[in-house]
């Protein structure tokens, strides 16, 4: 569906951000309206755009960074609000992601994004479906 396209690819541009460190990207990302909120892995849950993009300035200035790759995501849509489910690798760790989007000025802007760790892999999350951005 379309609808799942374009929420989709929201998904797949903020990782793009992430992966390039790409700060003005990840900003241009998140919502401007509407309250944000984020919960890194480790990290106390951060509420507030300030908050939010200065946890992300501080990992995309991270020298250690990683990167990250993303794949199995599954989307779905609520009216003006949708959700990604998707699975993170960082390095060799696996995380469970879920991220969450409001349409906005025509776009869909991310309004919260929660990474947390996965100890068991689904068996069916296909390895073709890997997006690591170089």
């Amino acid at each position: 569906m379309q609808e799942h396209a374009e929420i989709l690819f929201a998904n797949e541009a903020f990782y793009f951000a992430f992966q390039l460190k790409d700060m003005e990207a990840m900003e241009a990302l998140w919502a401007q309206r509407v309250p944000v909120a984020c919960t890194h892995p480790g990290w106390p849950s951060l509420s507030g755009r300030d908050q939010v993009m200065q946890s992300w300035a501080a990992i995309l200035n991270n020298p250690d960074n990683q990167g990250v790759a993303m794949r199995g995501a599954k989307a779905r849509r609520y009216g003006e609000t949708a959700f990604v489910t998707c699975y993170e690798m960082i390095g060799e760790s696996l995380l469970a992601a879920t991220n969450v989007f409001v349409l906005e000025d025509g776009g869909w802007k991310l309004v919260h994004h929660h990474a947390g760790p996965c100890n068991m892999p689904p068996a069916d999350l296909p390895e073709e479906e890997e997006s690591r951005l170089q």
